[in-house]
C-alpha cells in the first residue's frame, strides 16, 4: 500500500475518532510501549535442546509437519528475529527450561543453572529483547501422570528442586537484563478417571508450592498457571483455576490465564476484573482454543477483543502481561508467529480506539439504548486506518507486505533445512 495513501486513510480516521473524543496518536503511542512476550517454542514444535528428536508426552501435543522447523540454537533464534522484524515495538521472549544452551552435555532437570541460560541473556541485549521464563514439567522420564502432586517423595523432590532452579535462573535473567523476568510454573498433574481422593493430591501440590516459594527474589516474578485438562488426563486436574486462583489470592502470586486452558463457553474477559481485585498482577498466555486447548494460531477474533478491551477498561495494562502460547506445525512457522502477534495487537488498538469516557457516560447515566448504539457504530469506524499508520511508523510491513517478506526467508532460509 503506497505511503500516500495510508497517511491520507489516517487523516481521515483522525477526524472521525476526533468526534468521540479519541485520540488516535496517543492510543499508537500507548500500543507501542506494550510488549508482548513471544513464546519461542512456536518455532521448533517445543522439542527444545534437551532431548532433540524426543516424543513430547505429559498432555503436550503438537500437530503438522510443515517443513523448515528450527533445528537447533541458531536457527531458532535467527527465526525469532526475523518475525521480531515483522512485528511493531520492542517485545519480549519467552523461554521453557528445556531450552537452555547446554553445549552438547546431558543436565538433568534439576540440575539446570543460570549459566545454561547466559548465551540467550547476552543474545537477547544484543538484540533489545528481555525474557521471561517456564519450568518445563513434560517430557521427561519422571513426568508420569503426577510431578508436583507425586506422593512419591524421590519423584516430587526431583521436580520441586527443578523449580527451585527453575526460579534460580529467572532471577539471573531478571538481574542480567534490568527488567523483572517472569517465571510461569505448569504442570499438568491429573488423572484419566476421577481419583479416589481430590482433596490429597491439592493439599500435596499446596505443600510443594510453599516449598517452591520460600526463598523470596527480587528480580523475578512467580505466575501459576491453571489447566483444564491434559490428553490422557481427561477427568481431573490438580492445579486446576480454582486451586490457583485461591492460592494466588492468599499467597499474593500472579495468577496466568491461558486463554485455551478453560471450557470453550467460558469468558476469560469476564475473569480480568475479578482476578486483579484479589491477585497482584496477571500473566495472559494468548491463545486460541477449537473445540478443545488445540493451540491454534491467534486470530482477531470477538474472544481477542473482548479480552482486550477489558484490559483497557481496567485501566490494566501495568498488571496484565500479555504472552503468545501456541504451536501450529500445519503452516509456516514464522508466519504463525507474525500472524498471531499482529492480531494481539490490533486487539489492543481497537481496546485503546474505544471512547470509553463516553460508553461510561451512558452507561452512569442508564441511558443503554445509547450504550449499545454507540457499541455497534464503533465496529464501522476506521480503525484499519489507524493500524496502517501504526505499521508504516514503526518501520513494519503494512497490511499484508509481510507475506511477502516470510515466503522470501522460506526460500532462502526455512526451505533449505532437511
Amino acid at each position: 500500500m503506497k505511503e500516500k495513501v495510508i497517511k491520507k486513510s489516517y487523516e481521515i480516521a483522525v477526524e472521525q475518532y476526533a468526534t468521540l473524543g479519541v485520540d488516535t496518536d496517543k492510543a499508537m503511542e500507548t500500543l507501542r510501549h506494550i510488549p508482548l512476550s513471544m513464546h519461542c517454542w512456536q518455532a521448533d514444535d517445543v522439542s527444545g535442546f534437551e532431548n532433540q528428536g524426543g516424543t513430547l508426552t505429559g498432555g503436550i501435543q503438537v500437530t503438522g509437519n510443515y517443513p523448515g522447523k528450527a533445528r537447533n540454537m541458531d536457527e531458532l533464534r535467527a527465526d525469532v528475529l526475523k518475525a521480531k522484524s515483522l512485528i511493531a515495538g520492542n517485545h519480549r521472549l519467552s523461554l521453557h527450561e528445556i531450552y537452555g544452551d547446554f553445549q552438547g552435555k546431558v543436565v538433568d532437570r534439576n540440575e539446570v543453572e543460570p549459566v545454561h541460560f547466559q548465551s540467550w541473556m547476552e543474545w537477547a541485549k544484543e538484540n533489545g529483547m528481555k525474557l521471561d521464563f517456564n519450568s518445563t514439567s513434560f517430557s521427561h522420564p519422571k513426568s508420569g501422570n503426577l510431578t508436583l502432586a507425586n506422593p512419591d517423595d524421590a519423584i516430587r523432590n526431583f521436580w520441586i528442586e527443578h523449580t527451585k532452579r527453575c526460579r534460580a535462573v529467572s532471577e539471573a535473567m531478571g538481574k542480567y537484563q534490568g527488567s523483572d523476568c517472569f517465571m510461569n510454573l505448569w504442570i499438568h498433574d491429573g488423572s484419566k478417571e476421577v481419583p479416589a481422593n481430590r482433596l490429597k493430591y491439592r493439599r500435596l501440590l499446596e505443600q510443594t508450592l510453599d516449598e517452591i516459594f520460600a526463598v523470596e527474589y527480587k528480580h523475578m516474578k512467580d505466575c501459576i498457571e491453571a489447566k483444564l485438562f491434559g490428553i490422557g488426563l481427561e477427568s481431573y486436574t490438580v492445579g486446576s483455576y480454582d486451586f490457583y486462583l485461591g492460592y494466588g489470592a492468599k499467597k499474593g502470586k500472579i495468577v496466568t490465564l491461558d486463554t485455551g486452558h478453560f471450557h470453550l463457553t467460558e469468558s476469560v474477559a469476564d475473569k480480568i476484573s475479578a482476578a486483579l481485585l484479589f491477585t497482584p498482577e496477571i500473566m495472559l498466555h494468548v491463545s486460541r482454543p477449537v473445540r478443545w486447548d488445540s493451540d491454534h494460531v491467534v486470530i482477531l477474533n470477538d474472544d481477542l477483543m473482548d479480552l482486550t478491551r477489558e484490559i483497557v477498561r481496567c485501566d490494566a495494562l501495568d498488571r496484565v502481561h500479555i504472552g503468545l502460547d501456541y504451536f501450529d506445525a500445519t503452516i509456516n512457522r514464522i508466519g504463525a508467529y507474525v500472524i498471531g502477534c499482529r492480531a494481539v495487537q490490533k486487539a489492543l488498538l481497537l481496546a485503546l480506539l474505544e471512547p470509553s469516557h463516553l460508553l461510561q457516560t451512558y452507561e452512569n447515566e442508564e441511558r443503554l439504548f445509547e450504550r449499545l448504539a454507540l457499541q455497534e457504530e464503533l465496529k464501522n469506524m476506521p480503525w484499519n486506518a489507524v493500524w496502517d499508520m501504526f505499521c508504516l511508523q514503526n518501520e513494519v510491513p503494512v497490511a499484508d507486505g509481510y507475506i511477502a517478506d516470510i515466503q522470501e526467508y522460506e526460500r532462502e532460509v526455512t526451505g533449505k533445512r532437511s
